[in-house]
C-alpha cells in the first residue's frame, strides 16, 4: 500500500499514520496545523513516524497542495485532515470549517479523479446525526446535524458519494463515534476530565451530566479504518463505535476507580450543538468490514490515563 493520509499529525491521523507503517505500507502524511490546539502537540504526534524511512511529510493547506504530485503512484487515501470542534463552529467561525472541511475534500477529491485509486476513505463524525433519530443509530435513519460543523461532515460526505457516483472515485465514509485514548485532542472530555483530576483541578461539566455517548478507542478507530480501505464498498458509509453506551456521569465514575482520584465537578449549561444521545448501530462495519471494537472502556481509560500523567510529569 501507498497511501496518502491528510491530518496526518492530528489525534486519529497520526495513530492511523504508525499503524499502516507498522503493516508494511509506504505513507505520505500531510498536515497543515491549524491553530484549533497547539503546534507543539501535533509535532509530538509525529515524533515516531519522522523516523522512518517509508514516512514522508508534507506541511501544506490541501488547496495549496500539488495533489497530482502527491498522488502519483498512491493506491489508497485516508481524508482525516479537518477543523473540529462543535461549539467553535458558530459564528465568525464558520468560515474555518466550511474551508477546511468542504472546500478540502472537494479539492483532494477533484485531485483523485484524476488517478487511479483502489479506496478512499473519509472520516466522518456521528455529530451528522443529530438527535431525532432511533437507539442505536443506523446509517440508514436522517440525517440532522445540531451544530455547523456536523453540517460541514455531513456537506463533505454528501461530496464523497456524489464523486463516486458521477466519477467513479471509490469513496468510502466512516462515521466516527467519539474516539478517545492516547493523544485525544486537548478540548476532547475525557483528556479535560483526566488532567483536571491529576492537576487536582475542578472538571467544568456542561449539562447534568446524564447525556450518553458511544466511546470509541483509538486503536479500534484505525483498525476500521483500515479495514475500510481494504474491504469497504464504494460508495457507502459505515458507523464505527466501541459497543456501549455511557452517562458521562457514569464516566467520572469510572475514571475515579481507574485513577483513584475523585473529581471536584463544577455544573455549567449544557451547550449549543451538543447532542443529548450518541450510540452507534455498528452492524454494517461489522458485516462488511469485519469491525468488531476490542478496547472495553474501562481498559481505554487507564491508557488515555497512563498517557495523561506522563504528559504532565513531563511538562
Amino acid at each position: 500500500m501507498k497511501a496518502l493520509v491528510t491530518g496526518a499529525a492530528g489525534f486519529v491521523g497520526s495513530h492511523l499514520v504508525e499503524q499502516l507503517l507498522a503493516d508494511g505500507a509506504h505513507v505520505v502524511g500531510i498536515d497543515c496545523f491549524t491553530d484549533y490546539y497547539a503546534r507543539d502537540l501535533k509535532e509530538a504526534n509525529l515524533e515516531t513516524p519522522r523516523s522512518h524511512d517509508r514516512f514522508a511529510f508534507i506541511e501544506s493547506r490541501l488547496q495549496d497542495a500539488d495533489l497530482d504530485l502527491l498522488l502519483r503512484d498512491t493506491t489508497h487515501v485516508f481524508h482525516l485532515a479537518a477543523q473540529a470542534g462543535v461549539r467553535k463552529s458558530w459564528g465568525l467561525d464558520f468560515a474555518v470549517y466550511t474551508a477546511c472541511n468542504i472546500e478540502a475534500t472537494q479539492v483532494l477529491l477533484e485531485a483523485c479523479t484524476r488517478t487511479e485509486l483502489s479506496k478512499i476513505v473519509y472520516a466522518s463524525s456521528s455529530s451528522v446525526y443529530g438527535d431525532d433519530g432511533e437507539m442505536p443509530m443506523h446509517e440508514g435513519h436522517r440525517p440532522q446535524p445540531l451544530s455547523p460543523y456536523g453540517v460541514t461532515k455531513l456537506a463533505a460526505e454528501h461530496l464523497c458519494y456524489l464523486y463516486w457516483v458521477a466519477h467513479k472515485a471509490p469513496t468510502v465514509s466512516l462515521r466516527y463515534f467519539t474516539v478517545y485514548g492516547p493523544r485525544q485532542r486537548p478540548d476532547m472530555a475525557f483528556n479535560r476530565f483526566l488532567r483536571a483530576m491529576v492537576g487536582e483541578e475542578p472538571i467544568t461539566l456542561y449539562g447534568d451530566g446524564e447525556q450518553t455517548r458511544d466511546f470509541t478507542f483509538v486503536r479500534d478507530a484505525v483498525s476500521a479504518t483500515i479495514a475500510a480501505a481494504n474491504r469497504g464498498e464504494p460508495g457507502s458509509v459505515y458507523n464505527i463505535g466501541g459497543g456501549a453506551r455511557v452517562s458521562v456521569n457514569q464516566v467520572l465514575d469510572l475514571m475515579a476507580a481507574c485513577t483513584g482520584m475523585q473529581p471536584k465537578i463544577e455544573r455549567s449549561p449544557a451547550q449549543k450543538g451538543d447532542m443529548r444521545d450518541t450510540y452507534a448501530d455498528t452492524t454494517a462495519a461489522r458485516e462488511s468490514l469485519g469491525f468488531r471494537p476490542t478496547v472495553p472502556l474501562e481498559a481505554g481509560i487507564e491508557e488515555e490515563f497512563r498517557w495523561i500523567s506522563n504528559a504532565v510529569t513531563h511538562v
